[in-house]
C-alpha cells in the first residue's frame, strides 16, 4: 500500500468513465442521457471532466477530499433540489505519455477508493455538470494499492469494491459489494479505450458529453491522471437514497487475499 496526499493531486487531471457497469445508468436514472451516444456491445458510454486543474470555471476547482463532502451552494451550474448520491467507484492513478497534444498511453501505478459524488439533475447539459460544485465534491481514499497490472487475472483479481452508508446511526449496504474484474471494460482494453478516446471523443450539443483530451491538452498536459473508472450498481436502498447533512459515505476497496483495504470515510457536511 501506499499514501498520495491530496497536494499531489492538484496538477493532476480528473476524469470519470461512464457507463462501465451494467445497470448502474439505468438505476441513476441517467440512461435517457445517452440516447444519442454511440456505443459498441458492452463498451462504456464515454469518459467525462470532473478536475481540469487551471481552468476557468467550475472545473479549475480542486474537488477531492478524503473526509468530507460539501452539500453544494445554488450556483448556475448547480441549481434545483441536491439530490447527491454516492457513486462507488475504483480510482486508477496513471502517469500519462504525450506524444505532441496526443495521449499514446496511460501507465497505472496505483488504484484506490473513490466517490464520484454525483448530483441527480435530469436534464443536466453535460455529465460535468452534476460533479464538481467546489472543494469537498468528490472523495479519495489516502491509501491506494501500488499497481501496474490491471490484467482481469493479475494481481487485483482478488480486488472487491463495497459502499456503505452511515446514517441515523445505522449503517447500510448501498452499492453492490463486486469484484473489479466485474467492470465491463476493465485492465488494457479499458485503458487503451480510454486512450482512444481522449483522441477521438468530440463535445456536441446533443450528447452529455465533452472533448476530455483537448481539456487536457489545455490543462498543460499533464502529466498524471486520477481516473473514475465507473460506479458499481445500487443496492435497493443506495438506488432511493439521497445524502444529508451528517450522514458519512464509506467506499472501500479490499483485497479477498489478505487484509490489505483502500478505504475511503467522508461525512455530509
Amino acid at each position: 500500500m501506499i499514501e498520495i496526499p491530496l497536494r499531489e493531486m492538484r496538477n493532476w487531471f480528473g476524469f470519470g468513465v461512464a457507463g462501465n457497469f451494467a445497470g448502474h445508468l439505468e438505476q441513476a436514472g441517467e440512461a435517457v442521457d445517452f440516447v444519442n451516444v454511440a456505443s459498441e456491445g458492452t463498451a462504456p458510454k464515454g469518459i467525462f471532466p470532473w478536475y481540469a486543474p487551471g481552468a476557468e470555471g467550475f472545473l479549475g476547482e480542486f474537488p477531492l477530499s478524503n473526509d468530507a463532502i460539501e452539500l453544494p451552494a445554488e450556483s448556475p451550474e448547480f441549481s434545483g433540489p441536491l439530490n447527491l448520491q454516492i457513486e462507488p467507484e475504483v480510482g486508477v492513478a496513471c502517469r500519462v505519455v504525450w506524444q505532441g497534444d496526443t495521449v499514446v498511453t496511460l501507465q497505472p501505478f496505483a488504484l484506490g477508493a473513490f466517490n464520484d459524488c454525483s448530483i441527480r439533475r435530469p436534464g443536466a447539459k453535460k455529465i460535468s455538470h452534476k460533479k464538481n460544485w467546489g472543494p469537498a465534491s468528490k472523495g479519495v481514499s489516502e491509501s491506494f494499492f501500488e499497481i501496474s497490472d490491471l490484467t482481469p487475472d493479475g494481481p487485483t483479481a482478488s480486488l472487491r469494491l463495497v459502499c456503505l452508508l452511515h446514517s441515523d446511526g445505522q449503517e447500510h449496504a448501498y452499492g453492490v459489494d463486486s469484484p473489479l474484474i466485474g467492470y465491463s471494460y476493465y485492465g488494457e482494453v479499458l485503458l487503451d479505450w480510454i486512450v482512444e478516446r481522449l483522441a477521438n471523443q468530440k463535445g456536441s450539443p446533443d450528447t452529455p458529453l465533452e472533448d476530455v483530451g483537448a481539456l487536457m491538452v489545455a490543462s498543460g498536459h499533464p502529466e498524471h491522471v486520477l481516473i473514475g473508472i465507473g460506479a458499481t450498481r445500487y443496492t435497493e436502498l443506495g438506488e432511493s437514497t439521497f445524502l444529508k447533512a451528517g450522514d458519512q459515505a464509506i467506499v472501500r476497496v479490499y483485497d479477498t487475499d489478505s487484509d490489505d483495504a483502500a478505504e475511503l470515510r467522508q461525512t455530509v457536511r
